[in-house]
C-alpha cells in the first residue's frame, strides 16, 4: 500500500493519469457512445393546409348548415426510400408543398441510430449502396434542412422559401461530427402539373 502511495505522489505517474483521464473524458464527449442506446420517437402530424372554405348559401333567407371542410391535402412533389449506410436506417422521404406555399421535408417511419450532430441534408449527391455511399453527401451541393428530431417516427423540416428542387436529388441523415451518412434516399420528383389553357 505504501509503494503506491509512494508511486501516486511522483509527479509523472500523476501526471500519466490526469492525462489519461482527461483522454477518456474527450473521446466520451466526442464519440458518446451511449447514443447507440438512446431512442428518441418523435411524432408530428402531416404539415397542415389551410381548410377549404364552407360552401355560400344562394338563399338568403336560409343560413347555411355547412361547415368548413376538411383541410386539403399537401401535394406530394418528391418521395424516395431510406437505405441503410453507416447505421441501419429505413422509413420514407416525402418532400410536400402546403396550400400556402411553404416546402416541407417530411421524414415517414424513420428508424435509425441516435448519434452526435446528427442532422437532414437535401443533397445533390447519388444515392450509392454500401460504404461506396457513406461520404458522398457533402462533395457537392447540400442543404441543411436542420437537426434531426429524433431516430425514430414522423417528422416535418421547413426547408427555405424559394428552395430549388431540381438542384436537389436526394436525401441523407448526415452526422457532421464524423463526416457520414447513416441513410440516404434518392428522390424521385414528379413533373409539375401543366396548366391548362
Amino acid at each position: 500500500m505504501n509503494r503506491v502511495r509512494r508511486l501516486l505522489t511522483r509527479p509523472w505517474i500523476s501526471g500519466i493519469l490526469v492525462t489519461g483521464l482527461v483522454a477518456v473524458a474527450a473521446g466520451l464527449f466526442w464519440f458518446q457512445p451511449w447514443q447507440l442506446v438512446v431512442n428518441e420517437t418523435v411524432q408530428e402530424d402531416l404539415p397542415a393546409a389551410a381548410p377549404a372554405p364552407a360552401p355560400v348559401s344562394t338563399q338568403p333567407s336560409q343560413p347555411s348548415s355547412s361547415s368548413p371542410s376538411a383541410p386539403a391535402a399537401p401535394t406530394e412533389l418528391a418521395t424516395g426510400t431510406l437505405i441503410s449506410h453507416e447505421h441501419r436506417t429505413t422509413g420514407t422521404v416525402r418532400i410536400l408543398r402546403t396550400t400556402g406555399g411553404s416546402l416541407v421535408l417530411r421524414l415517414e417511419n424513420l428508424d435509425t441510430s441516435s448519434g452526435p450532430d446528427v442532422h437532414v441534408w437535401l443533397t445533390d449527391a447519388p444515392v450509392k449502396p454500401g460504404k461506396d455511399g457513406w461520404a458522398v453527401f457533402d462533395d457537392g451541393r447540400h442543404l441543411d434542412a436542420g437537426s434531426l428530431k429524433g431516430n425514430k417516427g414522423n417528422q416535418n423540416y421547413p426547408l427555405p422559401a424559394g428552395t430549388d428542387l431540381t438542384a436537389y436529388t436526394s436525401v441523407s441523415i448526415w452526422c457532421e461530427r464524423f463526416d457520414v451518412s447513416f441513410g440516404a434516399a434518392a428522390l424521385t420528383q414528379y413533373p409539375a402539373p401543366v396548366a391548362s389553357p
